[in-house]
This record gives C-alpha cells, structure tokens and sequence, in this order.
C-alpha cells in the first residue's frame, strides 16, 4: 500500500478510512512507513495507512475545475 500511495504523492486525494464516515480531502505531500502526510485547507493531518481502504484523485470535470459533489 506504501508504494501505491507514494504515485499520489503531490496530487489532491479523496482518502476513505476504514469506517465508512470518515473521508479526508487533501493534497499528499509525504508517505512513510506507515502514514500519509495530507495538507488541506485546515493544516496538515497524518493519516495511519493501516486504516485507510482506498485513494482516489480528486475528481475534475472537463474544463479542470473541481466537482462540487461526489457520488460513489
């Protein structure tokens, strides 16, 4: 899992935690050996890689602006 989340290393990521009401948006600057460094609007939070379940790039709609609402 390091190394996967390492390809989004600089891109902004929708990350879900392990329970399912917990979702973190932001901007990956660092992954270690067990931690994902994010920087949102709010700082900075670290995220432990053992509960995260997916990473997903932020989605954009054709002309490069963010999506307001995201339906998975």
């Amino acid at each position: 899992m390091i190394e996967l989340a390492k390809r989004f290393i600089g891109k902004e990521c929708l990350i879900s935690a392990f329970d399912s009401n917990h979702q973190f948006e932001g901007t990956i600057v660092e992954v270690n050996d067990g931690a994902i460094l994010i920087e949102n609007k709010n700082g900075s939070e670290v995220i432990n890689l053992d509960f995260v379940i997916r990473i997903r790039e932020f989605p954009r709609k054709p002309n490069g602006k963010k999506k307001s609402v995201v339906l998975d």
